[in-house]
């Protein structure tokens, strides 16, 4: 095992309207994409399309979308470790105009504790708060392992205050600064606070604000993707966390500053495809965003 990433993971299923259809209507969808889905099980795929395939603990059901799930995954070489679960948890998708509207169908009702693993040639740990037992139990053993530990905060969860002490690089998001009613500048004064060597909140189109160590906190601007090129902003993000994981890894020597301009150019390579696999980027793909794309205003 090279890396271990736990959350929540949905089949997600996106399409390209101009409206949603009420009561008795009917329309016709412009165009759509079947693909895996959740922040850490995107940020896994992620990790594996650079070249660095993760382990993944997530819920699965017996039912044909967890069948799909685990057939995507032996594609990209991924290991699923599954804790069951009734049903399958889906998401329907509606980007519009740089924003995307969501409706989620989940099961996280766990018939079962979570797996017991070995984490012998584990170099990363990546968690989004899901199934937060499983996230805990595993930070703890990785920090205590010298085993570098990520956390997306894309939301508050049931232990974030707790699992936040065991977490390495915190890269949180601006509905988690709303949600705890800090700043920018408040949350990563919290997340220094809490132990994290790295913090920082992403700013969506803007960038992000950051620090490492004690450094004082720093913005990276976002590179800026034509508006005429921006197809999908959903799973930007996770691929951004999938992006600074896999560089952090492959190339321990660079600095943070690198790994996150790294990973803001997969994003940028993400926005301007339909669905998770397709915004997919290979380290090529990177390289071109960050030649041919420049800093966002």
């Amino acid at each position: 095992m090279e890396a271990l990433f736990i959350g929540q993971a949905y089949i997600d299923i996106t399409f390209l309207t101009d409206r949603i259809p009420m009561g008795d209507e009917k329309t016709i969808a412009d165009d759509y994409s079947v693909s895996f889905g959740g922040n850490a099980v995107t940020a896994a795929f992620a990790c594996s399309k650079l070249g660095l395939s993760p382990d993944i603990i997530c819920q699965m059901a017996d039912d044909w979308l967890s069948r799909m799930l685990r057939e995507m995954a032996y594609r990209y070489g991924i290991t699923i470790h599954s804790r069951k679960v009734k049903e399958a948890s889906l998401s329907f998708i509606m980007p519009n105009d740089g924003k995307r509207a969501i409706v989620r169908c989940r099961d996280d009702d766990y018939l079962h504790p979570f797996p017991n693993l070995n984490l012998d040639g584990c170099r990363g740990l990546h968690l989004d708060g899901h199934m937060a037992d499983a996230a805990l139990h595993y930070a703890k053993i990785c920090r205590e392992s010298g085993i570098l530990t990520s956390l997306d905060g894309g939301a508050v969860r049931s232990n974030t205050d707790e699992l936040l002490e065991f977490i390495d690089v915190a890269v949180v998001s601006e509905r988690m600064c709303e949600q705890m009613r800090v700043s920018q500048t408040g949350m990563l004064e919290l997340l220094r606070a809490k132990g994290c060597k790295v913090g920082g909140v992403t700013l969506g189109e803007r960038g992000l604000v950051w620090y490492e160590g004690d450094e004082a906190p720093r913005w990276m601007p976002a590179l800026s993707v034509p508006s005429d090129k921006v197809i999908d902003t959903n799973g930007a993000g996770d691929v951004f966390h999938g992006a600074y994981m896999y560089s952090a890894m492959a190339r321990p020597e660079e600095s943070w500053e690198e790994h996150f301009a790294f990973a803001r150019a997969a994003s940028a390579h993400a926005v301007q495809h339909l669905g998770n696999e397709d915004s997919l980027p290979t380290v090529a793909d990177i390289e071109f965003s960050r030649k041919n794309f420049s800093d966002a205003a």
